[in-house]
């Protein structure tokens, strides 16, 4: 099981997927819905977890069947499958299964009575029940308890899909029957296949969240310039840099995730060069700017991927907080004077932003800040932090129609090298 596997390796469930997809041999559709079931399941993981241990005498030993348990009820609870189909899926699961044949009626009469009860279960959730403990604890103390509760109950709700046009986002706003945000990115309001959309097989668009835009785009890029994208893949602030002109130097470690920021580019008919090395052993001609999206705990984007609340930890903030500030110094090493730093993160943990700013500064004089303004980000100034970086936060960009607010969150800070 996906979720399992997940849990288990604490690794991104999306690579567990792929890993499932090509083992199994599995139709698109039938990917697309094992997706779906895993991705609510994370999503609601503490609210799953709780409704059932209310209706368990005792919790089995064997994680998977628990996480059995989690999937079926997930099904019956926040998707559009039929009680009935939802229990005898887990129940053929587990009578295909040697270790879990035996647990077929016990795996009925548990998710029967969760469908009985589904009111009652949905009328008892608490946002928090579906954040662990450590992020609760340490999203209050940056935000306060109101804010954090908002973003609490942010993820809780189904991520929107944006995309980044190259031309026109007003006409292709109204092509693609989408909303064209403040922040200059479309966002769907029907969900329906991206690569059917109009525009795609021409390179049109591609699919970015409204956050994860901003940070090319407050790069300000220009034609002829030479511009390194580092820790690049997949590639949609490559997209942006290459679009507005400049010479780009995408850079990743990951020579099989280049390979997928080509056959990008490749869509796009947009060209930059690219380089399958360590963004901390790169040696180049100094560049007119720089950007850096880091390594990072990814606490930003658990709208969109759910399992990342349940797959980190502190250790992996103190780690990846530990190369970040590897990576910047790098950066600022390949920079000419007078040339500008655009460092990213999608964490909303204040040692992979706010604190990573403040330090660079002072280890780096010769670096100063330049303040996101309002007018850069379609007026979010909400957006910004009282030292002038940007901050988004899942809970932001409230639109008319509740379903389709949101932004992931995002950490940004420009800097600009003073010169000799």
């Amino acid at each position: 099981m996906a979720v399992t596997e997940t849990m288990k390796r604490r690794v991104p469930l999306d690579d567990v997927m792929e890993e499932l997809s090509r083992a199994e041999k599995l139709s698109s559709r039938d990917e697309a819905l094992a997706r779906a079931i895993a991705i609510v399941t994370f999503r609601r993981l503490g609210t799953l977890g709780h409704a059932l241990r209310e209706r368990l005498n005792k919790p089995p030993k064997d994680e998977r069947l628990m996480h059995l348990l989690a999937i079926g009820a997930a099904q019956i609870l926040f998707l559009d499958v039929p009680d009935h189909a939802a229990v005898d899926s887990a129940v053929q699961i587990a009578q295909d299964d040697p270790k879990l044949h035996h647990a077929g009626g016990f795996i009925n009469a548990v998710l029967r009575r969760v469908a009985r009860e589904r009111e009652q279960i949905l009328a008892e959730s608490d946002p928090w029940l579906d954040t662990p403990t450590w992020l609760e604890e340490r999203w209050i103390a940056q935000y306060g308890e109101p804010l954090a509760t908002q973003i609490a109950e942010a993820h809780r709700a189904m991520a929107s899909v944006d995309l980044t046009v190259k031309t026109d986002p007003e006409a292709w706003a109204e092509r693609l029957g989408g909303v064209l945000l403040p922040t200059g990115s479309i966002r769907l309001v029907e969900r329906t296949a991206i690569r059917d959309l109009p525009g795609y097989e021409d390179g049109e668009f591609w699919v970015q969240d409204a956050a994860a835009a901003l940070p090319a785009r407050l790069l300000h890029a220009k034609a002829g310039e030479r511009i390194a994208d580092l820790c690049a893949a997949p590639g949609g602030k490559t997209a942006q840099l290459a679009v507005a002109g400049a010479e780009v130097l995408a850079v990743d470690r990951s020579a099989k995730r280049l390979e997928r920021l080509k056959e990008n580019l490749a869509r796009l008919q947009l060209k930059a060069e690219t380089k399958a090395i360590d963004a901390e052993k790169l040696t180049a001609e100094p560049f007119d700017a720089i950007l850096l999206d880091a390594p990072c705990s990814a606490t930003g984007t658990i709208r969109r991927h759910p399992d990342v609340a349940w797959t980190k930890s502190e250790a992996d903030i103190r780690k990846l907080s530990g190369l970040q500030t590897r990576l910047l110094d790098k950066a600022a090493s390949l920079l000419k004077d007078g040339g500008r730093l655009v460092y990213c993160t999608c964490s909303l943990e204040a040692e992979e932003g706010e604190l990573q700013a403040e330090a660079f500064l002072a280890r780096h004089p010769e670096f100063v800040r330049q303040k996101v303004t309002p007018d850069e980000i379609g007026g979010l100034s909400e957006c910004i932090t009282p030292q002038g970086d940007l901050r988004t936060l899942p809970s932001q960009l409230v639109l008319n129609d509740h379903d389709r607010s949101g932004l992931d969150g995002f950490f940004v800070a420009r800097f600009v090298h003073r010169g000799s």
